[in-house]
């Protein structure tokens, strides 16, 4: 009785069995990439954006129509105001980002690959972290006063910060296999730098480098409607000043897309870099 039971249970339980012989395998995994798949969402939200319009459900004093954006754009770029705003706000985050990436990864190496580094920079560096960047603005206007240092200075704070976490996060989580393989091959500290450290801190430089640039540009929202004269921050904070929701929707758009396409030409130059490793998503 007992045994067959168990064999019962044991016929329930077991696979099927294949034809041929092949083992059909279930895949886990999310598949293959969709072609131009992260430009759907965005589509999707500017269809029920244009139908909110069309269909009166959004007041177009709260939000203007997409068309209207359209229209404003085109005006902007004709008196060429847009394009003095956008150079003016490239060539801040550009110069932040820059200072702020290549001292965020000195700074995570030398942390990094040295107990002594680590000891003189990552607390101070937790400690800058834990204090929001924007809570530094008033401070930072007493040391350099209200100009373009100041703003180049407080862009490459934000992106020294995340880019220090996230190269320094790569270089302590290389697993000690490796070094003691490095050891038992007597590498120089160069050769152990350049086959172990660098390619194992590589996918953290990546995810510092779009965090950083991400933060670069939320940053220059609010340092370019301080006492700006050019950026399109200040064109939006003029733009409250009328009412003119459709300028400052303009606005968003364009950092928007300089953002989404940043962060979009990142993951290309990781994905050409990084050829070698199989992730989820590969």
């Amino acid at each position: 009785m007992l045994t067959s039971t168990i064999s019962s249970t044991i016929s329930r339980t077991a696979p099927p069995p294949v034809a041929h012989g092949h083992v059909r395998r279930r895949r886990l995994g999310p598949g293959r990439p969709i072609p131009y798949g992260r430009a759907v969402g965005p589509l999707l939200l500017v269809t029920i954006w244009a139908v909110a319009s069309a269909t009166g459900v959004l007041d177009p004093r709260m939000l203007s129509a997409p068309w209207t954006i359209v229209g404003t754009t085109g005006d902007l770029i004709a008196s060429g105001d847009l394009q003095t705003h956008i150079l003016a706000s490239l060539q801040r985050a550009a110069l932040g980002f820059l200072i702020g990436g290549t001292v965020g990864t000195v700074l995570a190496i030398v942390a990094g690959i040295s107990r002594i580094g680590e000891a003189l920079i990552d607390g101070p560096i937790q400690i800058k972290r834990a204090i929001p960047t924007i809570g530094l603005i008033p401070l930072l206007i007493l040391w350099l006063g209200i100009g373009e240092t100041f703003k180049v200075v407080i862009i490459a704070l934000a992106a020294a910060i995340y880019m220090y976490v996230q190269v320094f996060a790569g270089l302590t989580g290389i697993d000690h296999r490796y070094v003691e393989l490095a050891e038992v091959q007597n590498y120089t500290r160069w050769e152990f730098l350049r086959h172990v450290v660098f390619p194992g801190a590589l996918p953290g430089f990546f995810v510092g480098l779009r965090l950083s640039v991400t933060f670069s540009w939320l940053i220059l929202i609010t340092v370019e409607q301080i006492n700006a004269l050019s950026g399109v921050g200040y064109m939006m904070s003029q733009a409250q000043l009328y009412a003119q929701t459709d300028v400052i929707v303009v606005g968003l758009l364009v950092y928007g897309v300089f953002g989404f396409a940043s962060d979009t030409l990142l993951r290309l130059l990781e994905r050409r870099v990084l050829s070698w490793r199989r992730t989820l998503t590969s």
